[in-house]
């Protein structure tokens, strides 16, 4: 399984939930007793599902490090998603956030959860492979994409999944019930905060794609077209530190996320 740092799940988890709690509503949260958070990591979604019901919350996940952060808002227990330590229908639902997508075998994690719920089962997944991008800065969102595209060829898990997490339901034998798209925005604007500057200052260094290198080269990308890609997005990024400087960027990100509740 793709292990992430607190500050990266705490960054792209934050917030989703802030105004759209309706995507949740086929849980009805309001009647739930136990609730597990499997891959809760920092607990977010934890956090989320413990305001929006009298349930006890429970976090689930295999990073000890990710659940002391988690531990500050709901009892946390270690465990693997394929092999959660509790017994049969200890839990009414059991769910998970950009969990699936990050397992080479969804269906089996999915199992699992049918296994120690006495109800319902979601998944609240993204298409990382529909991001869309409108930026202030020209190309920003050609180079994105052409990044993103060799990135996910390059992922051994479907980062991609989304909306068919219901196939992953069909085949652990839960009837799905409900699927629903929710769009997650992000946005960066002025006044810019440190983690904006931070991820403008690795753009014109290539620094981000430095990093995804290895995987980027599992796709069809050859080193050559890695490297004119490189040099095209450090342009792109010292464009984006231009504008920073003149407090005239803008970034629209918006992550397509389905929220899938099966029986």
């Amino acid at each position: 399984m793709r292990e992430f740092s607190e500050e990266y799940l705490t960054r792209t988890r934050e917030g989703m939930w802030d105004d759209s709690l309706e995507a949740l509503s086929p849980l009805r949260l309001e009647s739930r007793e136990r609730i597990l958070d499997v891959g809760c990591g920092t607990g977010e979604l934890s956090r989320v599902l413990a305001a929006a019901s009298t349930a006890e919350v429970v976090g689930c996940d295999a990073d000890a490090e990710l659940l002391e952060r988690a531990r500050e808002s709901v009892p946390v227990v270690a465990g693997d998603a394929t092999r959660l330590p509790f017994s049969d229908d200890s839990f009414d639902l059991v769910i998970c956030q950009a969990l699936l997508i990050n397992l080479p075998d969804p269906t089996a994690a999915v199992a699992a959860f049918a296994r120690v719920s006495s109800d319902l089962v979601a998944a609240v997944e993204p298409d990382n492979g529909a991001v869309r991008i409108d930026s202030s800065v020209d190309g920003e969102a050609r180079l994105e994409s052409r990044a993103r595209r060799a990135y996910l060829e390059g992922v051994e898990t479907d980062v991609t999944l989304g909306a068919a997490a219901s196939e992953a339901f069909d085949e652990a034998g839960l009837e799905v019930i409900a699927s629903r798209r929710y769009d997650h925005t992000r946005t960066i604007e002025p006044p810019y905060d440190d983690h904006a500057l931070r991820v403008a200052k690795r753009k014109a260094t290539g620094a981000g794609l430095a990093d995804d290198r290895a995987t980027m080269l599992e796709s069809d990308l050859t080193d050559e077209e890695y490297d004119d890609l490189r040099s095209a997005w450090r342009e792109m990024g010292r464009n984006v530190v231009g504008q920073m400087q003149a407090g005239d960027y803008r970034r629209e990100e918006v992550v397509p996320f389905y929220v899938t509740v099966g029986r």
